[in-house]
Order: C-alpha cells, then sequence, then structure tokens
C-alpha cells in the first residue's frame, strides 16, 4: 500500500497543473483576476503535492506540509471575497 500513495499524489499534482493551465486559458480570454487566482492557487497546490510524493516523507501531518494548502486556500477564499465586494454593472 506505500507503493500507491506516490501514485495518487503524482495523479493529484496532474489534475491541479490541469485546472491550473484551464484556469489561465479562461484568464488570458476574459482579464478576470478571479481566473489568476485560481491558476496560481492550483499550481502552488501542484508543485506541492509533487513535492510530497517525491521526497521521502516520515511524517506527512507536520505543519510544514499545511502550508501550501493553507495559501492555496486563502487564495482562493481571497478570490471569491475580491470578487464578491466589487459594485455589480447594471446594463
Amino acid at each position: 500500500m506505500d507503493h500507491l500513495n506516490p501514485v495518487l499524489s503524482g495523479a493529484t499534482a496532474f489534475a491541479s497543473f490541469l485546472a491550473s493551465v484551464h484556469f489561465l486559458k479562461f484568464w488570458r480570454k476574459s482579464g478576470d483576476a478571479l481566473f489568476l487566482f485560481f491558476a496560481a492557487a492550483f499550481a502552488i497546490d501542484a508543485v506541492a503535492r509533487f513535492v510530497l510524493a517525491v521526497v521521502q516523507v516520515t511524517n506527512a501531518s507536520e505543519p510544514v506540509f499545511f502550508i501550501p494548502r493553507l495559501i492555496t486556500f486563502g487564495l482562493i477564499a481571497f478570490s471569491i471575497a475580491g470578487k464578491n465586494a466589487l459594485p455589480k454593472k447594471r446594463k
């Protein structure tokens, strides 16, 4: 079962990378900062999960492994709050 963890972490890292590329594509089309923050968040998540899969970790529950996740979720929350705080344009 120990051999399955790096594979699943790598698959999750790749999925996060694909989500980052996906949001970058939407940011280039729309110019909306929400998509840029989401792309950055998923890129950070992809790198963190890749490092976690490659490096031999004895205890993955140490606080240092949660810092990238905190940054990721903070970016997502910040971008959503920023998007909702903007005044809506009336047509």
